[in-house]
């Protein structure tokens, strides 16, 4: 098992999981606890309209692009909408950064300035809304590093290992979220008889390997040799180290991490000879993700660099992603360098 079970808390909430975890740090203010509870809101509100999206005629586009050029679903301006106004007015953030937005979304005059910043990517895996796939919302959470006053960008453009929580909510077959505070990464699946999440995965822990990859082998014709390479050593047969490996790929970031996270093995969106940078976002897809693996046991880089330790030059830079099991990262990094 990946995630020890939860029998003995069976009935642990997560708002209970969040203030008993505020009790572990004495000089904590409440902040931090007051903006996860918001995140759990505003996912009860989004989950709402996701499972009744076909009834409501909110399925499919709008006519408005997003700043990466992707059209914008329906359901993303809703969720997109919803997250900001469940936090703006709470007095625990100075600034938002939203996938979905160009520029950083400042706190209303009207509210008073925190000393937290909130980004977040507010539908991941929008393609597949009119699909009813699993699609879910990232969020990623940092200090602030201006003084005081309305946040900067500056508070917004931080490395990932300043992160002090992340996480994410799935949208499938159950509801579930999933955060870490730098203290263990704990899953919650909501009951919707009660309207609770209640504690379903505590301190999930990556396998060290695994035997599955995820990625999308219609690009492979554009990949770098190395990274060709790779993915033929994976497909070999070879019983004494597990190989052949398996194949799943969803094509929603957050359901295929999701799963690594579980299962093990490696997620990987490359880098080819149209997007060397590939298609992710630093600050609202690989930061939180990389923070969330990294606490279960795993790791996550760019093929070469260690994902938290880039520093971010924009809003929406892209880079590589490989994701899950530390060693198969680390394999993953030894065909990239050609060292293998």
């Amino acid at each position: 098992m990946t995630a020890q079970p939860a029998s003995a808390n069976k009935f642990m909430t997560l708002e209970r999981h969040i203030v008993e975890g505020e009790r572990m740090h004495p000089n904590a203010t409440g902040h931090l606890s007051s903006l996860l509870h918001s995140v759990s809101l505003a996912a009860k509100l989004i989950w709402r309209e996701v499972t009744k999206a076909g009834l409501v005629n909110i399925l499919g586009t709008t006519d408005r692009m997003n700043i990466s050029g992707d059209v914008v679903k329906k359901l993303d301006e809703f969720a997109d909408r919803t997250m900001y106004k469940t936090m703006d007015h709470s007095g625990d953030l100075c600034v938002m950064a939203s996938e979905e937005n160009e520029d950083i979304l400042q706190i209303p005059d009207d509210y008073p300035q925190g000393k937290y910043v909130l980004i977040y990517d507010p539908l991941d895996g929008s393609g597949n809304i009119d699909a009813n796939i699993t699609i879910g919302t990232i969020f990623s959470v940092y200090a602030r590093v201006s003084k005081s006053g309305m946040g900067t960008l500056e508070d917004v453009l931080q490395p990932g290992f300043k992160q002090v929580a992340a996480g994410y909510l799935l949208f499938g077959s159950s509801m579930m979220f999933v955060y870490c505070t730098g203290e263990g990464v704990h899953g919650f699946t909501l009951d919707p008889s009660v309207g609770e999440f209640l504690l379903s995965h505590e301190n999930i822990r990556i396998p060290a390997r695994g035997t599955i990859y995820s990625v999308n082998e219609g690009n492979s014709g554009r990949w770098e040799a190395s990274m060709q390479r790779y993915i033929r050593y994976l497909k070999e047969e070879e019983k004494e180290s597990g190989r052949p490996y398996s194949l799943r790929y969803i094509g929603s970031l957050v359901a295929d991490v999701h799963r690594t996270l579980l299962y093990g093995g490696i997620y990987c969106y490359p880098g080819d000879v149209r997007n060397p940078n590939g298609k992710l976002r630093l600050m609202y897809e690989n930061n939180p993700l990389a923070f969330l693996v990294e606490h279960a046991g795993g790791a996550a880089s760019d093929g070469r660099r260690r994902i938290l330790d880039i520093k971010p030059t924009s809003l929406h830079q892209r880079v590589p992603l490989f994701i899950g099991s530390r060693e198969e990262v680390r394999l993953a990094g030894e065909f990239l360098a050609g060292t293998r």
